[in-house]
């Protein structure tokens, strides 16, 4: 056993299981039933703790969500880079070949379609009217934009420097974040999926005209 395993405190590595349980269950229940049925106590009974133990980490419903926040944030970060980690691996080290522009548009839609976006979008609708959580929702969201904005650049292998490459990737961000928007509505996949071609035929065009 290495010195630090010795000094670790049982303890406390179950007060970071049981933080760590709660932040997952407030994400879910945030993307599953909303604001106003996510109580405490709901959050509670997902994560298999009590109210209180859940209340002894989080004394408010603000400071739970608050802190949902920041988690929804640092794993939709983190599924991005995993995402993108994994299509280069598959596609190889250049950006270009056939097919690319589509599989990274595809990719990036699955995220904005999925259980973390979902939590997203229900954190934005309760930050438009909680001033605790309206300045913390906004920053994480310009941030998550930009590493997204980034990211994707990267992916695609876009230069900014042509004019409109910039504004046509930032334009397919927009469109993609409007179908997980639609996407809490109804799951009109096919639909979707003709829309999210189109737009795989645009910037494909878009990134291989000359400059």
């Amino acid at each position: 056993m290495t010195p630090r395993a010795a000094l670790r405190d049982p303890k406390q590595d179950r007060s970071r299981a049981t933080r760590q349980r709660l932040l997952e269950a407030a994400v879910a229940c945030l993307a599953e039933h909303g604001w106003a049925r996510s109580t405490v106590a709901v959050v509670a009974e997902r994560a298999g703790v009590s109210r209180g133990a859940a209340q002894h980490h989080f004394p408010t419903r603000e400071d739970l969500f608050t802190a949902a926040v920041q988690h929804v944030a640092e794993e939709r970060s983190a599924a991005l880079r995993a995402l993108l980690s994994h299509e280069r691996r598959e596609w190889g080290p250049e950006p270009g070949g056939p097919g690319r522009v589509a599989e990274v548009i595809e990719a990036l839609v699955d995220l904005y379609t999925g259980p973390l976006f979902r939590a997203a979008l229900q954190l934005w609708v309760v930050a438009s009217y909680e001033e605790q959580l309206g300045a913390r929702v906004a920053a994480l969201e310009a941030r998550i934009g930009r590493e997204t904005h980034r990211m994707a650049v990267e992916a695609l292998g876009a230069d900014e420097g042509v004019p409109g490459v910039r504004e046509s990737v930032q334009g397919f961000l927009d469109m993609a974040r409007g179908l997980g928007l639609a996407n809490l509505l109804t799951d009109d996949r096919a639909r979707r999926d003709r829309v999210v071609a189109q737009w795989a035929r645009i910037l494909d065009d878009v990134l291989r005209a000359p400059g």
